[in-house]
């Protein structure tokens, strides 16, 4: 017999980013807990599921009290006495309370807080780790970690938190488990940081957590000539690659139709988009691409898969969205979705999209940058997703233990497009 939910509780916590988010405990009756920490995001697509933030002076209009309140005086008692398992019957309840298109009402953080804690709830009443909870016995991937050097140079500045990107990272995909692709990311990363300090060394400033080279580099190559370097000087060709998330929306200006500061200073008409891609795929070791133009230019990133021949990801392009996804595979644009819960607000249509696109053959692309990390790589292993970027490294140590001699690795073959 399944379990029910007993309590839903919500409270406003401090998140990564400096940013607030929400913590959400879902309890049932036979003791079991769950917990989730959503978060919002720097690159935010226009279609995703609206959150619900306090406005006001306070915070800058970040908090999360009114998301909290929502859960707590209005979906806790609809949900309360439904068995934790029934996720689906779960999450069209919410959508229903919710009544809007986008989960505007009672926001998506609200939603999927909920969703993601019923989910951890469901697989701790079942005794099963979150993985094994989500793909049965079939979960025994490992993902390829995607780790971070630094974002790009700064060539225009839009007046938010989204000129943060590019962001560029390596991907050990050569490593064989994901302890060793951890330590070979570290080695390249710190041989990074060691060919900046030589060439930068005035303006160069290293950070713990990341670096930013706005007003160091003049043009973003200067940074993959040294990914590439640092990749050399550890003999790691042929076993680590570079992945970079454009977020080519950050830079797009609708009225002249041109990116404007991405990668150098001045604009870039789609075409020169496109050539200036087939020139960084030539040049360096490059092993998949996320939002390389506009979130709407689905005919654009058609063109660019094709011609390309690596992976193309989409992030804002898809939002996490079936129907998003659907339009996607219709044109041939991008060959790979981003994971991200939030986006969509809630595990079943995430599920959904993840099973719409792996079905049509596009990889599916597991993020932690909306928070809940911890649960993240479960995913990514759960869908043998076959790589991950912003998850909790501890936890996927964590299940390559268990997983012991089961675990399987994809290597190049985790990347749709890869010339051969």
């Amino acid at each position: 017999m399944s379990a029910k939910i007993a309590e839903i509780k919500a409270r406003e916590i401090f998140a990564a980013r400096g940013l607030l988010g929400l913590e959400v405990t879902v309890t049932t009756d036979d003791g079991a807990m769950g917990v989730s920490t959503p978060e919002s995001g720097v690159s935010t697509g226009k279609h995703e599921a609206a959150f619900v933030l306090d406005g006001g002076e306070r915070y800058k209009g970040l908090g999360t009290r009114k998301a909290s309140e929502n859960i707590n005086q209005i979906i806790a008692p609809a949900l309360r006495g439904m068995a934790v398992d029934d996720q689906l019957a779960i999450d069209r309840a919410m959508c229903e309370l919710d009544g809007t298109p986008n989960k505007a009402r009672l926001g998506a953080n609200a939603i999927v807080g909920v969703s993601l804690a019923v989910l951890k709830a469901a697989a701790n009443s079942a005794g099963l780790s979150l993985y094994r909870y989500i793909g049965g016995v079939n979960a025994c991937t490992l993902p390829i970690p995607i780790n971070f050097i630094s974002s790009g140079g700064r060539y225009r500045d839009p007046g938010n938190s989204r000129w943060f990107k590019p962001t560029y990272e390596f991907a050990a995909y050569g490593a064989g488990s994901y302890s060793v692709a951890m330590e070979m990311s570290w080695q390249v990363v710190e041989a990074g940081k060691r060919l900046f300090k030589e060439r930068f060394g005035d303006t160069y400033v290293p950070t713990y957590a990341m670096s930013n080279l706005a007003g160091v580099i003049g043009d973003d190559r200067e940074l993959l000539d040294i990914m590439a370097e640092s990749i050399e000087r550890c003999g790691y060709a042929g076993k680590v690659g570079i992945y970079f998330d454009c977020a080519a929306e950050c830079y797009y200006e609708k009225d002249i139709d041109c990116y404007v500061g991405l990668f150098s200073e001045g604009e870039k008409s789609r075409d020169a988009m496109i050539a200036h891609y087939q020139k960084l795929i030539a040049t360096y070791p490059i092993v998949s691409i996320e939002d390389p133009l506009h979130e709407e230019d689905f005919e654009g990133h058609a063109i660019l898969t094709k011609e390309l021949g690596i992976e193309i990801v989409g992030d804002d392009l898809f939002t996490t969205n079936a129907e998003r996804l659907k339009h996607a595979i219709s044109m041939g644009a991008a060959n790979s979705m981003v994971l991200k819960i939030s986006q969509v607000g809630t595990v079943s249509e995430a599920l959904e999209a993840c099973r719409l696109a792996l079905t049509n053959g596009y990889n599916v692309h597991p993020c932690g940058s909306r928070g809940d990390r911890d649960s993240i790589g479960d995913f990514a292993v759960g869908l043998n997703a076959g790589q991950l970027r912003a998850g909790d490294h501890n936890r996927l140590l964590t299940i390559e233990e268990e997983l012991g001699g089961n675990a399987a690795w994809l290597g190049r073959d985790a990347y749709k497009g890869w010339r051969r």
